[in-house]
């Protein structure tokens, strides 16, 4: 299974890219930093870059950021964006494997949460043993 470029709704940025391109290979609705149906968003882009883009798109955001919740400045950029973000927390890094897990454990979870939240911009924190928002201010 690949991803389409019309049927588009989630980008996995660059903090989780195993991750982003093995939900790419599984799901025709997620590509990650560098995949070829986005081009606008390379590696090492700015979040000036590859934020505005992934906006203009309506995509929502997967992304590995353990310390979000003490980064005023990083909340601001995603809010200012307009941008709905599932962070994957945790106190240690996960393989790509144990992220992906955890991704798939709360799918569900995920999926209740886009459609009742509707636009953003608004934020999740994705830990294992749960979903928990965050203020992006």
């Amino acid at each position: 299974m690949a991803a389409r470029a019309d049927n588009l709704r989630f980008y996995v940025d660059e903090s989780a890219l195993g991750l982003g391109k093995t939900l790419a290979m599984a799901r025709k609705d997620t590509v990650h930093a560098r995949h070829p149906l986005i081009r606008e968003c390379p590696t090492s882009s700015l979040d000036t870059v590859w934020m505005p883009s992934v906006a203009r798109r309506e995509l929502i955001v997967v992304c590995r950021d353990k310390h979000i919740r003490s980064r005023p400045v990083e909340r601001l950029a995603y809010r200012d964006n307009g941008l709905r973000v599932f962070f994957i927390g945790g106190k240690k890094d996960l393989s790509t494997w144990e992220w992906l897990g955890r991704l798939v454990k709360h799918w569900d979870r995920i999926e209740d949460l886009v459609s009742s939240q509707g636009p953003g911009p608004w934020g999740y924190v994705v830990t294992e043993a749960k979903l928990s928002p965050i203020a992006l201010v």
